[in-house]
């Protein structure tokens, strides 16, 4: 069936219809692996049960450097920053203090990937609710021609033989109809109907103290703000040990409260608020949301034709600002491969490589959020910090000195971030003891002011430097010869190596100075071998 044949199989009525790719989940994760896939001409169906967007429920904030270099590749970076309330320059701050109206206690400064200093990435970071990137991806894939969003509607079983996968789908009338795939991606969140339906379990534990979130509209909060603008406010007191933050610059706010279990937190929402300002102020609690960090993965993450991400895969505290942006990750490798092997240039080891390339990322994202969780407003809790007398100062001098030794790895965490290390994988035939390979391309403004991300090739891409002129030949002649679309660069200096191989993601499968045989590497960079 052609591109567009599924489509109006699928509208007619007629059944089953047919896509290369059924996405379950239309949150972040489904829709930028429906991105990554219409951009390179798959028809995919996204199936997501809510028809608007909820703007109730933020949820994630946090848009690193890495997501922001994707978006910038699929063209929406810029219409992603045009959306967000707050402008990187308006605040790159997290501050520490008693209230909001009350003492600071330390400062954090250049955050989560939002200065703006330094050449070590093509984008800075960027503070976005959830429902901002929701909305403009949603618009985004309405624009790829091989692409359909069905709202409405949930995919509520899956089973595969040999040949396909069949998914039923009921929609809000409780009426089912069936709809065949290449491939299945399950990206639907925690509560995952795909994951069940392959046998798969989250493996690991939780925390035991629950946490309370809420957003709410105070009007006159601003005026009390004695710390000037910041993406978070750290609220250390024991009325309300808390995280708070702003949605907008006028009068919307986030809150965490925490050690909060949802009887309490409703019960004392209010309460919590004049806590987190330092005095009694006006507010309008629009949502509430309890919840209790997870630190789980999945045992497995493909089962043939059926694949897991986001959190329908793992899930992590989210204190780092890691969990969706780690989603996003998995799409972007889930989509150039699959894209790959049904344009008939990759292999089936290149889908082997999902799970063995990023599980062990997402297990160190794990192990990372969970050790920013260790220290919370809770635990920074000491007496005398709201005395205007030498033992509050000498209280503050402490509590500052201990916030700066155990937060800064939660918001300065570009290692993290830009050295995601791909430390075993089939389809990487390079050393992956060197210094590059495996990792992300190494960024670079080109003498034209471009960067150098943006003159990759949409599929395998080839620098070659000065006096690589010659190999490069040869590469790409044995790449046409097997078939294999690779963009060839010719840089006027070397990157890492006279020669580097750079895979649709920006990471680096291969580099040196020659190829003694460029038709096996590039066999086993297809996933042919």
């Amino acid at each position: 069936m052609g591109r567009a044949g599924w489509k109006r199989a699928l509208m007619s009525g007629s059944r089953p219809a047919h896509v290369p790719v059924l996405i379950a989940g239309g949150g972040p994760v489904g829709l930028a692996a429906a991105v990554e896939l219409g951009r390179r001409g798959v028809g995919c169906l996204v199936v997501e049960p809510r028809r608007q967007v909820s703007t109730a429920r933020p949820r994630c904030k946090t848009l690193n450097v890495r997501t922001m270099e994707h978006l910038r590749r699929w063209g929406l970076a810029d219409r992603l920053r045009e959306r967000a309330p707050l402008p990187v320059s308006w605040s790159q701050d997290v501050v520490f203090c008693t209230s909001l109206s009350g003492w600071e206690l330390s400062r954090f400064t250049g955050v989560l990937g939002l200065s703006t200093q330094g050449d070590r990435f093509a984008e800075t970071g960027q503070q976005a609710p959830q429902y901002v990137l929701e909305e403009v991806l949603r618009a985004h894939v309405a624009e790829l021609e091989p692409c359909e969003l069905l709202l409405g509607a949930r995919v509520a079983a899956v089973h595969q033989d040999e040949e396909r996968a069949t998914a039923a789908i009921e929609n809000e009338a409780g009426e089912r109809f069936e709809v065949t795939a290449d491939y299945v991606l399950g990206c639907d969140g925690p509560r995952s109907v795909v994951r069940e339906q392959i046998g798969s379990a989250y493996v690991g534990g939780q925390a035991l103290r629950p946490n309370f979130g809420m957003v709410f509209r105070s009007r006159e909060l601003w005026k009390h703000v004695g710390h000037g603008p910041a993406v978070q406010y750290w609220v250390v007191n024991a009325d309300a040990p808390a995280l708070v933050g702003p949605l907008d610059r006028t009068d919307t706010w986030w809150a965490i409260a925490f050690g909060v279990g949802a009887e309490a937190g409703r019960n004392s929402a209010h309460r919590i608020i004049d806590a987190l300002a330092g005095t009694a102020v006006e507010a309008e609690v629009l949502s509430t949301d309890p919840w209790t960090a997870r630190m789980q993965i999945v045992d497995r993450m493909r089962d043939r034709r059926v694949f897991l991400a986001g959190d329908a895969a793992h899930l992590n505290p989210p204190f780092g600002g890691h969990g969706l942006n780690t989603g996003i990750g998995d799409a972007v490798d889930l989509g150039w491969k699959i894209a790959a092997v049904l344009a008939g240039w990759g292999g089936e080891q290149l889908l082997n490589s999902y799970e063995a390339e990023r599980r062990p990322i997402q297990e160190r994202v794990i192990a990372e959020a969970s050790a920013n969780m260790r220290v919370l407003s809770t635990e920074l809790l000491a007496d005398n910090l709201d005395d205007a007398d030498a033992a509050g100062a000498r209280a503050r001098e402490a509590a500052g000195r201990r916030i700066q030794e155990t937060k800064t790895a939660e918001f300065h965490s570009l290692e993290l971030v830009l050295e995601q290390r791909i430390d075993s994988s089939p389809v990487i035939p390079g050393d992956l003891g060197t210094a590059a390979v495996g990792r992300r391309l190494a960024h670079r403004q080109l003498s034209d002011g471009r960067s150098l991300f943006d003159v990759l090739g949409p599929d395998l891409s080839l620098l070659a430097g000065p006096d690589a002129r010659a190999q490069a030949d040869a590469f790409e002649q044995a790449a046409e010869t097997c078939g294999v679309p690779v963009t060839r660069l010719d840089l006027a200096a070397s990157s890492t190596a006279p020669l580097v191989l750079v895979r649709p993601d920006q990471v680096v499968a291969w580099q040196g100075a020659g190829v003694p045989d460029a038709r096996k590497l590039i066999d086993q960079v297809r996933g042919g071998v």
